[in-house]
């Protein structure tokens, strides 16, 4: 089972960027595919972006396809999202999340979530 602690979160303002961090403790991290979700207030669980083991396949939610970028570095057992052109409809809970598959975009297929960081998008 991995272990997930997110971070980056904040408040900021329409147009500008944030950069995510979810640090991973357990063996199977390097061979998992992960993922970043997100919840608004008074809204389901949504996929946001996945990444396969390697790092060289992704897969975006057409909301934020050109303006997020998801990556990772496995030797520091980091996953990352970087969010530009932020939006006040981005504004949510951003949680990362370890998958079976990178294709796997219901929440309801995730293995293990994080505790979820804040980002607030002001107009």
């Amino acid at each position: 089972q991995v272990q997930l602690v997110e971070s980056g979160g904040g408040l900021v303002q329409a147009g500008g960027s944030l950069r995510l961090s979810c640090a991973a403790s357990g063996r199977t991290f390097r061979s998992s595919a992960m993922g970043w979700f997100r919840q608004a207030p008074g809204k389901e669980r949504e996929f946001v972006t996945t990444i396969n083991w390697s790092g060289g396949t992704t897969r975006y939610a057409d909301s934020v396809k050109g303006r997020f970028t998801i990556s990772r570095d496995n030797a520091k057992n980091t996953v990352y999202l970087q969010m530009n052109s932020l939006r006040p409809e981005d504004t949510a809970v951003y949680y990362c999340a370890s998958l079976s598959s990178y294709s796997d975009s219901d929440p309801s297929r995730a293995r293990s979530w994080g505790q979820g960081t804040q980002v607030t998008v002001s107009s």
